[in-house]
């Protein structure tokens, strides 16, 4: 790790936020509340530590990839907080950095970068989820615009975005691969209404969003029209290499539950340790394979593989919290229960929507099939 790095975030990062999760994802509708996060936060932007592997003329620190995992290894090694999250530097910037223009990079990456902007994603429609590419929602052309009319489901963080990536049909005659476009639009405009979606843990993170005669620029057109699937598919790698790296979903640490719930348990013991090995096996193996992708950053086809193996460790971590917690993990609220108990009942709970978002298990496992083991169809 690098000492320098190390040093800076230890001198930075306010003490009463550290071991802390935020989740800031830029924004004007989701400020900072927090005075001592907003000075991490200030901190950070001013290096370009938000999103240290970018070019330094949008917002970014310049790092090559070592230095970026040297961060991450110090902020990780300090507990101290990501100092920004979301679609915005996950999703749709690492893609305009490689499909869209120069235009399109200096009108949209700063104001990610500097936490700005707040991004959702417009992919998946009531009838159109798994089968993606049989999406219906319009774009007509209209000038220098396009005209934006149907609806988009399940999108994340709707409600708060201030802009979003979405796929539209472009050409309803030619075959369903072939025309459909990638535009971006901003949400605070005529036309545009969304409700949010409550959950089973109690939550409304996934929104519906309905459209009607929205304006999208063609200057936000990224790639050509009527091709955009083949940038929807590269936006997917990346979005899929970031949920495949959440193994922890929430709740309590895994080893923290085995202490205080069933430390004299040997079977619990050799749960945990084997999902220990595993989670540590699956992060060596990323690291290995992003090491290797030295051109992209985020690997290709192997995010499927990621993607579904992270999201199944996550599935086995929440199971075995609950069965550990055995009543406790049971608690929906009330005095009866911890913090960390009822965190980790909601976070099971919500756990099983990973296994969907960002393309289900079963897509994944088709993906490999095809795409990496090179099996036919």
């Amino acid at each position: 790790m690098d000492d320098k790095l190390r040093s800076w975030v230890d001198e930075s990062c306010p003490q009463e936020i550290r071991g802390r999760q935020f989740g800031f994802s830029g924004g004007r509708k989701d400020p900072i509340a927090d005075p001592a996060f907003q000075r991490w936060f200030d901190a950070c932007r001013e290096r370009g530590f938000t999103v240290p592997d970018w070019p330094e003329q949008y917002g970014g620190a310049g790092f090559n990839q070592n230095q970026a995992r040297d961060l991450r290894n110090a902020l990780r090694s300090l507990q101290a907080p990501a100092p920004l999250v979301g679609m915005g530097t996950t999703m749709i910037g690492p893609t305009l950095l490689e499909h869209g223009n120069d235009a399109q990079k200096a009108q949209h990456l700063p104001g990610i970068a500097r936490g700005e902007v707040r991004w959702c994603q417009g992919y998946s429609e009531p009838g159109a989820g798994s089968d993606l590419a049989s999406l219906n929602t319009r774009a007509a052309d209209d000038g220098d615009n396009y005209l934006i009319n149907g609806s988009k489901i399940w999108t994340s963080g709707a409600d708060m975005a201030d802009w979003i990536f979405c796929l539209v049909r472009t050409d309803p005659d030619a075959p369903k691969h072939e025309g459909i476009s990638f535009v971006l639009f901003p949400m605070d405009q005529p036309g545009v209404s969304v409700k949010p979606i409550t959950l089973i843990n109690g939550q409304s993170p996934f929104c519906e969003c309905f459209f009607d005669d929205v304006l999208a620029a063609k200057a936000n057109l990224i790639g050509k029209e009527n091709r955009g699937w083949t940038v929807a598919k590269r936006l997917l790698q990346h979005e899929r290499s970031f949920v495949s790296g959440g193994t922890g979903m929430g709740g309590p640490p895994l080893l923290d539950v085995l202490k205080n719930y069933a430390d004299d348990d040997p079977v619990a013991r050799d749960v945990v340790t084997q999902l220990e090995m595993d989670g540590a096996a699956f992060k060596l193996t990323q690291r290995r394979a992003t090491e290797e992708n030295t051109d992209a950053g985020t690997p290709t086809y192997a995010t499927s593989t990621f993607k579904y193996v992270g999201t199944e460790i996550a599935r086995r971590r929440m199971e075995a919290t609950i069965g550990m917690l055995g009543t406790q993990g049971t608690g929906w609220g009330g005095n009866e229960f911890t913090s960390d108990e009822l965190s980790a009942t909601r976070s099971w709970l919500f756990g099983k929507a990973l296994t969907i978002a960002g393309g289900s298990s079963e897509v994944q496992l088709n993906i490999i099939a095809k795409r990496v083991l090179g099996l036919p169809d």
